[in-house]
């Protein structure tokens, strides 16, 4: 199928449809991802790393849209943490999103794309698509999943559900349940996009016009939850922003004001405002314990990870406020109780949210370390 930006990765087309957690089917489903590295002869040195909310599949390749490197090609390449000259690496677009894979820019099978016919998807959907793929490219056996954030919650999905799939798990920055705060933080940003009029009900595509301002909108808001306030403080401060006075008026006035305005403005160029919808809502329905016992059972997070038997690294950062350390250190509790080996740490990081990300020497040492293992 089609999709609303284009991409240059490799591409598997399911052959049957995927059964979705909403009691719907998905017919026709396309996986884009990017490999590095090479499948050994044993097919034992796969690692799948699960992207974020707004992440995509170039995880060490050049956006094909914005030309930058990939999200993390520090972590990812030969000789380095995720080491391509000794594990094949594999990074899917999730389901729903706008790089590839199917989502509501694609097109139906009447030949116009989806838009809000697209059925509302959940974090193990996602997984359930990268399942798919790993079949396909014969992998039966991780060697490890690898995932920060929304790719957190992927892997602690595949984790839980296929634990026969997996040898490590390595979760940073994540959660097992989304926070009530979070959820209203994407509410907001939903809202910003739906009212947006060039949003016309979703139905956008080929028009012309896109929800480009409420998407800006919503980026913007997002964003602010990733850094910490003194990642802010110290990169701007209340500093003014090309201008030696305030102005009195609703433009821009500080450089924080123009710093994300830019980083909204420059989002709508390789994001679909339909995919922030869909992606953000399967976050805000991630739930483990829901997901392994249904909505409404009464089942400690523990009893959620009974029969796994993955080694896990959990990673929090002291400046994260979206997951703080209290969420990893929830989970780490919880594989301990259900019997898995688990290691859990705190790291120092000025970055906030973002710091799985950015350059924290100590994270470098502990993806190596427990990849090691």
């Amino acid at each position: 199928m089609a999709s609303l930006f284009t991409s240059c990765s490799q591409t598997y087309d399911l052959p049957d449809p995927l059964p979705l957690d909403g009691g719907q089917s998905l017919e026709g489903v396309r996986i884009a991802f990017e490999t590095y590295g090479a499948l050994n002869d044993a097919r034992d040195n796969a690692i799948l790393i699960c992207h974020a909310t707004t992440g995509d599949q170039y995880v060490a390749s050049p956006h094909p849209i914005t030309g930058k490197p990939g999200w993390w090609s520090k972590m990812v390449g030969p000789g380095k943490p995720i080491d391509t000259d000794r594990f094949y690496v594999i990074c899917p677009n999730v389901l729903g999103s706008c790089m590839g894979t199917t989502g509501p820019g694609s097109l139906a099978p009447d030949g116009q794309p989806y838009g809000l016919r697209f059925p509302v998807i959940t974090i193990r959907d996602m997984v359930r698509a990268h399942m798919a793929l790993l079949d396909h490219l014969g992998v039966e056996r991780l060697y490890a999943v690898v995932g920060g954030s929304m790719g957190g919650m992927q892997a602690l999905s595949l984790s839980i559900h296929w634990p026969d799939r997996v040898a490590r798990v390595l979760l940073l920055a994540t959660t097992a349940v989304m926070p009530v705060q979070n959820i209203a933080f994407q509410e907001v940003g939903r809202q910003a996009i739906m009212a947006d009029p060039d949003w016309q009900g979703g139905a956008y595509y080929g028009t012309g016009r896109a929800p480009d301002a409420g998407l800006a909108v919503a980026r913007m808001a997002a964003h602010i939850t990733y850094l910490s306030e003194a990642t802010l403080s110290e990169k701007f401060g209340r500093r003014l922003q090309d201008r030696d006075a305030k102005s009195f008026g609703f433009g821009a006035d500080f450089q924080v004001e123009s710093y994300l305005r830019y980083q909204g403005s420059s989002f709508t160029g390789r994001f679909d405002a339909n995919s922030y919808l869909y992606i953000t809502r399967a976050m805000s329905y991630f739930d483990v314990v829901d997901e392994r016992f249904g909505a409404g059972h009464n089942a400690r997070l523990s009893e959620a990870f009974a029969g796994v038997t993955a080694r896990f690294c959990v990673v929090s950062f002291d400046t994260d406020w979206l997951y703080p350390t209290a969420e990893s250190r929830k989970i780490a509790h919880a594989v301990n109780a259900a019997g898995a080996p688990v290691s859990f740490m705190e790291l120092a990081a000025p970055y906030g949210h973002d710091s799985f990300l950015l350059d924290v020497p100590a994270l470098d040492r502990v993806i190596t370390g427990f990849l090691s293992r």
